[in-house]
């Protein structure tokens, strides 16, 4: 995973080495010296993460954080202060400035690449819901002041830990500003949360009767825990199970003993990331209810797309992130129509948007681009990760039949799949149209069933 880093302390040991890591693992880095340099490098350069010293002449990181948080332009950008200070109260400070993470100089690099990579695979989503709902607000459908950070959220928790004594410490700390359940069992914890509309999990990875990790891994599978902010619970030192975590989608953690100021501080901060996500989430729903949104089969309609593609082909150059676009279509969907009647030949499209949809990601956008033909934008995916995700889909299609209201009750479908990538500065939206449309006629020119990839 690539993203663009800042980095900034006041020391240029400390920055040389930090850039030199981040560097070998393939991060772009953008560095800064003051606190005053910092403000204008997050204006000028959108880093996907800021790593924060908070020790600094002038202004320090705190002040820095706060006003990085309080611009509604970037109070998005994750944030983690790199110190020397280990204090609980420092930590506390540093989250109540609004920094999602407060990591101890000297840090564990493996530590950090794996905070840095969760962050940035968070920010990504977020970039994605906040770039869609520009999109409705553009088209007057969306009304910007809906869309404000709730500084003091408070939510639904879920505790998920099986020492009675714990259950009821994180219980009194939380209460009663949050309405807190908990649970002891692992197939109690997947019951409630398939059941319940939590805004926060919080998982012991410490756990006697089963494995923590394991249950987050099940979590996030869960459509009802997809979106949840998941805390954990680890041993101090315990950096290979915290890696993982992370690793997995973790979005925080603390480490035992836990501080109860730093507890509620990061509970606060989880609550208010998933109170503005969940706005981005309904404010988009309610653009696409409006107006954009095909009635047939759910998805977006070519509308959308026409005005959202140029904003995803200019963020991709920007980034310097690669943007593949997929166009399909049903083979012989004519005679569908035609034998089967308009009313089959529907049930067709709205089960083939399905199956698009199992196949693709979060950030993937996918349209109805008119009759059998379909598309999606997939932002920071090269071409052979796209022809992956295709073929995949196109084999779910070819593989399992589809099921219909008349009998036999089943019609066995194939698609034809032509897929382009973004070129960089000068490409647009009907340049990548126009590749991903005539790799599409070649894959039904060469027998239908099957994927091509644009020429270069």
């Amino acid at each position: 995973m690539t993203a663009r880093v800042l980095v900034v302390d006041d020391i240029l040991s400390n920055v040389k080495l930090l850039e030199a890591k981040l560097t070998a693992e393939y991060f772009e880095v953008v560095t800064a010296f003051n606190g005053i340099e910092a403000l204008a490098k997050v204006e000028e350069c959108d880093p996907d993460i800021i790593l924060l010293d908070v020790m600094m002449p002038g202004m320090d990181g705190f002040e820095v954080a706060r006003r990085i948080k309080g611009n509604p332009k970037t109070a998005h950008v994750p944030v983690v202060m790199v110190t020397a200070l280990d204090q609980p109260s420092d930590r506390v400070a540093g989250l109540d400035a609004g920094a999602d993470d407060f990591l101890t100089k000297p840090v564990d690099d493996a530590a950090l690449f794996a905070r840095v990579r969760s962050l940035v695979r968070l920010k990504l989503m977020t970039d994605e819901l906040r770039m869609r709902e520009s999109t409705g607000q553009s088209m007057g459908l969306i009304d910007p002041a809906q869309t404000l950070i709730d500084n003091n959220p408070t939510g639904r928790i879920l505790i998920i830990e099986d020492r009675p004594e714990s259950v009821q410490w994180f219980m009194t700390a939380l209460s009663p500003a949050n309405d807190v359940t908990a649970a002891d069992s692992f197939e109690e914890a997947l019951v409630r949360v398939r059941g319940g509309d939590y805004d926060l999990i919080v998982v012991s990875l410490g756990l006697r009767g089963f494995d923590g990790l394991r249950l987050c891994s099940q979590l996030r599978s869960l459509p009802e825990g997809r979106n949840v902010p998941i805390l954990v619970l680890v041993s101090d030192g315990d950096r290979r199970k915290l890696t993982q975590a992370l690793e997995m989608g973790v979005n925080d953690y603390l480490t035992r003993p836990v501080d109860k100021n730093e507890l509620t501080a990061r509970v606060r901060t989880q609550l208010r990331k998933k109170n503005y996500q969940d706005r981005l989430r309904h404010n988009v729903q309610l653009s696409l209810e409006m107006a954009i949104t095909d009635q047939l089969t759910g998805l977006h309609n070519r509308r959308y797309m026409a005005r959202h593609l140029d904003s995803l082909i200019s963020n991709a150059q920007k980034s310097n992130k690669p943007l593949s676009f997929l166009i399909m279509d049903i083979d012989h969907f004519k005679s569908v129509n035609d034998t089967h009647g308009h009313d089959i030949g529907d049930e067709v499209l709205r089960e083939f948007a399905n199956r698009i949809s199992a196949n693709i990601r979060g950030i993937d956008l996918a349209c109805r681009y008119g009759g059998e033909e379909f598309v999606v934008a997939m932002p920071d995916t090269d071409l052979d990760l796209a022809y992956t995700i295709a073929e995949r889909l196109r084999k779910s299609v070819e593989t399992t039949p589809f099921e219909i209201s008349r009998v036999p009750g089943t019609l066995n479908v194939t698609i034809s799949i032509g897929i382009a990538v973004s070129q960089g500065e000068g490409d647009n939206a009907e340049k990548l149209l126009h590749r991903a449309d005539q790799a599409l006629y070649r894959a039904k020119r060469e027998g239908r069933n099957r994927v091509i990839k644009a020429a270069a």
